[in-house]
């Protein structure tokens, strides 16, 4: 009998800003401890924390690595993403990554940033889910989380249109 292989639930990190010392911030933090939050309820979860070097000289996933360590993840349970740049190479990336994946996938991230990511991991073929967002707002002032929400608003279609574009082009 032929049994389907099933994977074990990935959780896909996006990144945030790496303050200039090579530590995270307050985005970064909340965004993986969360994210090690939600993966405690599940069996065995892989976790891909994706993002690039920014602005500072460490890669996002790499700072998110070392978090999640600290958190008591295993290094085996960690599936590095360290090249991308935003959220849409982020998806980008974690496709080719996941490619043959069997089991659920869930997108990690603040509550104003993850409709986009689940949104656009779907597009991408990955049929994602969120997993639960830091209980905290990403910024303590109501300006800048007002800042955030309408850059998620513009973002989502501007994303959701490359993303099919690149689809459509077969260059996904």
């Amino acid at each position: 009998m032929n049994e389907a292989v099933v994977s074990p639930p990935a959780i896909v990190i996006f990144g945030a800003a790496v303050r200039p010392d090579g530590t995270a911030s307050r985005a970064l933090r909340l965004r993986t401890e969360a994210a090690a939050a939600f993966g405690r309820r599940l069996a065995d979860p892989l976790y891909v924390p994706t993002g690039g070097v920014g602005r500072h000289g460490v890669a996002e996933a790499v700072v998110m690595a070392g978090l999640l360590a600290g958190l008591g993840v295993p290094a085996a349970s960690v599936l590095l993403e360290d090249s991308a740049t935003d959220t849409l190479s982020s998806v980008r990336a974690v496709r080719r990554l996941l490619i043959g994946h069997r089991g659920p996938v869930f997108a990690a991230s603040n509550a104003y940033h993850l409709p986009r990511c689940v949104v656009l991991l779907w597009l991408a073929g990955l049929r994602a889910r969120p997993a639960l967002p830091p209980r905290v707002p990403a910024a303590r002032g109501w300006r800048r989380r007002w800042f955030w929400r309408l850059r998620e608003a513009a973002a989502l279609p501007y994303d959701v249109a490359v993303l099919l574009a690149l689809r459509l082009a077969g260059r996904l």
